[in-house]
């Protein structure tokens, strides 16, 4: 445990997806092995997401599958910035928030936590911290752009958020846009930050630098080529209009003097791809920290997760967005960096996957500007300093800067 502090209780909040739960789990280790009692607080659903972090689970309420439902059925009728302000607004803002607030308040109230850590899209923390005047901060799970942008669309919902807490109108919004801000982004990477001028953000290395040599799970094409790395996350195999990108980037790189390793995610048959083009091999999954030691570019869809992976590695990227606006955002900020190109068009990005990973490869500016954000990362404070910056949180010292 840092400095002279007693054990501290420090309360996480997320809702039930990977994505965004995975930024959180190094921060949380840190506080744990600092010597300070974590609990999770997420969706009943998502409890073998937190045992197999080891953490415990302190479960809320899941939003009743055909009230959720009947939200998602709207979606595909729906332009693709329609289908994002919806899920932001009805569905994190609304469905989940009200779903989640009344036993993350019950065991606000119960265990008392010296502090609050939430994700940027779980609400019913916050409202918890705010009434009962628990200290609180954010846990980014992308760059700064994204939290501006969803902004907009949780005005309404925060505001109801208040009265059904109990708060004076504006108290959720303000909490929300007040409270500091750990970030494992380079502020190179960053950007315009999204972050309101009263808010404080902390950057940290996510994790040690490790030297690796990497490995691959099998022998595959002329090993002296450089290899490309294709993923798409884990949800994209599972979704039947999106899964086709798949095969199209098999196709599309298939006649380029590369090896292709394309991942699947547990969603998704690398079987059902067969026959493979004699230069790619196609597994479910493979650490990408194994990988990326050896990849020459990446191929990815902008998830968070996997675009700073590639991002700490000083891999460039060709980024191909699919499904949500967090995704457009950072494949903006990857092309905008200089570090990779950003192609539009969901699906049919793949007819011009050929010539942006062609061009990747043979661009050193392009792979310069990986590099120098790979090196901006490794100088940032490792994030066993933040405990420190939580500590002061949680006791109120005014240091959190």
């Amino acid at each position: 445990m840092s400095g002279t502090l007693v054990a501290m209780r420090m309360l996480f909040a997320s809702t039930a997806g990977a994505g965004h739960f995975g930024p959180m789990v190094p921060v949380a280790h840190a506080l744990v092995a600092a010597g300070h009692e974590v609990r999770v607080a997420a969706p009943e659903s998502f409890a073998d997401h937190v045992a197999r972090a080891g953490l415990e689970h302190v479960p809320f309420d899941d939003v009743p599958p055909e009230v959720m439902g009947a939200v998602f059925a709207r979606i595909p009728s729906m332009t693709p910035e329609e289908a994002n302000a919806t899920v932001v607004r009805e569905v994190f803002g609304r469905l989940d928030a009200r779903a989640a607030y009344p036993r993350v308040q019950q065991v606000v109230d119960d265990w008392a936590p010296d502090v609050i850590l939430r994700e940027p899209c779980e609400f019913g923390s916050l409202a918890a911290a705010e009434r009962s005047g628990v200290p609180h901060a954010e846990v980014a799970i992308g760059v700064g752009r994204v939290r501006a942008w969803a902004g907009e669309y949780l005005v309404e919902p925060l505001l109801e958020l208040d009265e059904m807490a109990g708060l004076a109108s504006g108290t959720c919004t303000r909490g929300s846009t007040t409270a500091p801000v750990l970030s494992s982004v380079p502020a190179s990477l960053e950007g315009d930050a999204g972050t309101s001028p009263s808010q404080a953000t902390i950057r940290y290395r996510a994790r040690p630098f490790e030297a690796r040599e990497g490995s691959l799970p099998a022998a595959w094409g002329d090993g002296d080529q450089p290899l490309v790395y294709v993923t798409f996350g884990s949800v994209t195999g599972g979704l039947d209009d999106l899964s086709p990108v798949f095969r199209g980037s098999l196709e599309a790189l298939a006649g380029l003097p590369v090896r292709v390793l394309l991942t699947t995610g547990h969603a998704g048959d690398p079987e059902a791809l067969r026959p493979w083009p004699d230069n790619a091999h196609v597994e479910q999954w493979w650490p990408q920290d194994e990988i990326m030691p050896l990849a020459s570019a990446m191929v990815g869809h902008g998830g968070f997760g996997t675009t700073m992976t590639a991002v700490a590695a000083g891999v460039p990227q060709v980024v191909l967005p699919l499904f949500a606006s967090d995704q457009e955002i950072n494949a903006t900020r990857v092309h905008e960096a200089g570090a990779g190109i950003r192609l539009g068009g969901r699906t049919r990005a793949t007819e011009h996957l050929a010539e942006a990973v062609t061009r990747v490869l043979a661009d050193p500016t392009m792979r310069a500007a990986a590099r120098g954000l790979a090196d901006e990362i490794a100088s940032l404070p490792d994030i066993s300093e933040v405990v420190e910056v939580v500590e002061a949180l949680a006791v109120g010292r005014p240091n959190v800067t």
